[in-house]
């Protein structure tokens, strides 16, 4: 009891520490954005995420311990008008380690502006990197409204080059899950993942071994598909009204 006591009233002290820090990033980021979209800008979020081998095959591996897995990675974009037309991306990523695809923010930015026009490029930031910079550089980078280059796992999203296809990149702080509709998207596609994979699945068996061939490119499809132009303006609608709650509650 005193240990788990002792954790909580970490966790108390922890979060009071940043939470003036973490609200002036949100602020910034939401007037920021509002602004864009005055000016005629189009809200998009661009973002990745993680498929682990075991959501793919339903096996648990390792018996409670540590086994290093496939995982990969899926790169993609969304907004108000649904999935943006551009072919996303799927990287193994133990490829990612060593090798990250420069030009593909390139691609994106000259997809985004042949499609939409100018456009608000919403980008999450990684929760890991912001927890390891200092308190002071982060009140700074709140101060002066900087770009910053946004490292993700798969792709470098660069405010430069978002600049020259007359774009403008904004990093959502990673504390705000509730303001990105994509990070629910990617839920949606994970639960399509679980429910579905069985259909998407064929299986070989021989005098000694069973084999099972996950037919993974249609599966991932089918999910995205599956979150159509309806769904994502109800998840879009739902954090519009975070926004106006957050604005009028904190500006």
């Amino acid at each position: 009891m005193p240990r788990l006591a002792n954790s909580l009233l970490k966790s108390i002290i922890s979060r009071g520490q940043f939470d003036g820090v973490r609200r002036k990033q949100c602020l910034q980021y939401l007037k920021g954005l509002r602004a864009l979209q005055h000016d005629g800008f189009q809200t998009v979020y661009f973002g990745e995420t993680d498929i682990p081998e075991s959501l793919v095959t339903g096996e648990e591996l390792g018996n409670g311990y540590f086994v290093q897995t496939p995982t990969w990675c899926i790169v993609h974009a969304g907004g108000s008008q649904g999935w943006v037309p551009w072919k996303y991306r799927t990287f193994l990523r133990d490829e990612l380690c060593t090798k990250q695809e420069d030009h593909l923010f390139f691609e994106f930015c000259d997809v985004v502006k042949k499609n939409y026009g100018k456009c608000a490029i919403v980008v999450k930031g990684r929760r890991q990197q912001d927890e390891t910079r200092p308190q002071e550089h982060r009140e700074a980078e709140v101060q002066a409204n900087l770009p910053t280059v946004i490292n993700l796992t798969s792709i470098v999203c660069c405010p430069e080059v978002a600049k020259s296809y007359g774009h403008k990149l904004l990093c959502l702080p990673s504390h705000c899950n509730y303001l990105n509709p994509l990070d629910s998207a990617w839920c949606s596609l994970k639960w399509f993942i679980i429910n579905n994979r069985r259909e998407f699945c064929l299986q070989s068996i021989d005098s000694v071994y069973s084999y099972q061939y996950i037919l993974l490119c249609d599966l991932i499809s089918k999910g995205i598909e599956r979150i159509n132009l309806s769904k994502w303006k109800t998840l879009t609608n739902k954090v519009r009204r975070w926004e106006n709650y957050y604005l009028g509650k904190f500006s």
